[in-house]
């Protein structure tokens, strides 16, 4: 699934699930190596588990952030 991010310096985030499994995470734009370890750090992790770390999380000034962003789409992929 390709998720067009909004309000982040990263434009969209590919993401592949396997049974609720993430196996792939890559973003386009952003801070290159810190979104490097995030697609890392949640490879392997249940989309829930990765959604309930993330969510929440705020870039700044901004109300959202990269992290915040990959928990939206990861839960429109799972329907939550």
């Amino acid at each position: 699934m390709k998720y067009q991010t909004k309000g982040v310096c990263s434009t969209s985030i590919d993401i592949k699930l396997n049974d609720g499994i993430i196996e792939f995470v890559s973003f386009t734009g952003g801070c290159n190596g810190n979104l490097q370890g995030i697609s890392k750090l949640v490879k392997g992790m249940k989309a829930e588990e990765a959604i309930e770390k993330l969510r929440g999380t705020t870039c700044g000034f901004r109300s959202t952030s990269c992290p915040d962003q990959l928990a939206n789409a990861l839960a429109a992929m799972i329907g939550e």
